[in-house]
C-alpha cells in the first residue's frame, strides 16, 4: 500500500529506509534516535560523525548497518515554541527533504516516526496533519510505499473539532441503528440488566435420524433457457463501472490509483479482470478518489457485493466523510486508525 499507519517498532521495519528523528549533532540521543543508534550498532555513530551535523528541517542519509533497513535518513525536527517560530514550515521540510533523499537513493519503501511529537512537544494533532499533508502530496506524483510508524500503545490525535464531531456522529448513528433494530419495549429490556434475555417457549422434541415425510415439495428448478438468458444479461461489473467512472472524471489511471492510495500492481490486476472482486476498503478507496456522492458510492460498493451500514464503525466513519464531501483519503485513514479500523487502499 502506498501509505500506511502501523503500530510497530521502527527499528524492526523491513523497508528500504527508516527515518530517524535526530538532533542537530546526529550523534544519538533519547527516544527514537537512541533506539535506532542502539539497533544499528556503533558503525552508525561512526558514519554520523563524518556528516558535520544537520540543520533543523534538513535531512541526511547513512547506511542502516545492523538494521533491517538499508538506509537511515536522519532529519531534525523543530522544538515547539508556541507556533510562532516557523515550526510548521520546518516540520514540513523534514518530510519533504526525507522523501526526496529516499527517492534519490532509489528507495521503494520508507518508514517515518511522528517527527517532533515526542520530546520536542509539537502538538500531536498538528504534527500528524503536517505529516499526512506532506506524504500525500508526495504520493500523488511518486510511486513509493510510505509508512507512518506509531510505537506500541501510542495514539494519534485527530484535530479537536474533527474528533468531537466524528465521535458525536458515530454515537448518533449507532443510536439510530439501535432504535431501528429493536422496538421500544424490546429496547427497554435490553437497557435493563435485571431483565433476563427472553427464551423461546417450546418443548424439546426427541431427535430422530429420519427424513421428515411431511416436508413440503421443493419448487421446480429454473428452466435452463431462462438461466442462460440471465447469465448472458449480467449487470455492469465493479471493474466496468470503475473504469467508466474514471473516464467520466477526466483523471488518468495513474492519477486515480494514486489518489485512491492503491498500489499500481493491484490496479493492474483490476484492469485485467472484468470480474475482479476487490476488498471493501479497496472499493471504498476508489469511491473516495472519484469523489462520488453517497448514493454513487453505495452503487459502486454494490457491484462488489458490499454496502454501508449504520451499525458498523468502519461504515459509519466512511459515511461521515462522504456526507461532508471530504475526500481526503489520508485524513480518512487517520480517523480510521484512531478508531482501530482497517485503512483504505490496498496492496
Amino acid at each position: 500500500m502506498p501509505f500506511q499507519i502501523v503500530r510497530n517498532d521502527i527499528t524492526k521495519m523491513h523497508v528500504d529506509a527508516i527515518v530517524n528523528a535526530a538532533n542537530t549533532s546526529l550523534l544519538g540521543g533519547g527516544g527514537v534516535d537512541g533506539a535506532i543508534h542502539r539497533a544499528a550498532g556503533p558503525e552508525l555513530l561512526a558514519e554520523c560523525r563524518t556528516l558535520g551535523g544537520c540543520a533543523t528541517g534538513d535531512a541526511k542519509i547513512t547506511a542502516g548497518y545492523r538494521l533491517p533497513a538499508k538506509y537511515v535518513i536522519h532529519t531534525v525536527g523543530p522544538r515547539w515554541k508556541g507556533g510562532t517560530h516557523h515550526e510548521a514550515d520546518l516540520l514540513a521540510s523534514c518530510y519533504r527533504r526525507s522523501l526526496a533523499l529516499a527517492e534519490k537513493n532509489g528507495c521503494e519503501s520508507v518508514a517515518f516516526p511522528l517527527i517532533s511529537a515526542g520530546a520536542y512537544r509539537f502538538p500531536k494533532d498538528q504534527a500528524i496533519r503536517i505529516a499526512v499533508n506532506e506524504i500525500s502530496a508526495f504520493l500523488l506524483v511518486h510511486d513509493m510505499a510510505v509508512i507512518l510508524v506509531v510505537f506500541g500503545g501510542e495514539t494519534l490525535a485527530l484535530g479537536q473539532h474533527l474528533s468531537a464531531d466524528l465521535k458525536e456522529y458515530i454515537d448518533d448513528q449507532y443510536v439510530d441503528s439501535f432504535h431501528q433494530q429493536y422496538p421500544q419495549n424490546r429496547r427497554e429490556e435490553l437497557y435493563n440488566e435485571s431483565i433476563p434475555f427472553p427464551m423461546p417457549d417450546f418443548e424439546e422434541e426427541p431427535f430422530e435420524d429420519t427424513v421428515c415425510p411431511s416436508m413440503a415439495p421443493m419448487a421446480s428448478p429454473m428452466q435452463s433457457d431462462d438461466l442462460e438468458e440471465r447469465i448472458h444479461s449480467l449487470d455492469e461489473s465493479f471493474q466496468q463501472m470503475l473504469f467508466r467512472k474514471i473516464d467520466a472524471s477526466g483523471m488518468t489511471d495513474a492519477q486515480c490509483y494514486r489518489k485512491a492510495n492503491i498500489d499500481r500492481k493491484l490496479f493492474s490486476k483490476i484492469r485485467g479482470d472484468v470480474q475482479y472482486r476487490p476488498s471493501k476498503p479497496t472499493a471504498v478507496a476508489f469511491a473516495i478518489a472519484l469523489e462520488l456522492e453517497l448514493d454513487e458510492t453505495e452503487e459502486l460498493l454494490g457491484k462488489a457485493g458490499f454496502a454501508l451500514s449504520r451499525s458498523n464503525r468502519f461504515d459509519v466513519i466512511i459515511r461521515y466523510f462522504l456526507e461532508r464531501k471530504n475526500y481526503n483519503i489520508f485524513e480518512i485513514n487517520e480517523a480510521l486508525f484512531c478508531y482501530d479500523q482497517v485503512l483504505l487502499g490496498g496492496l
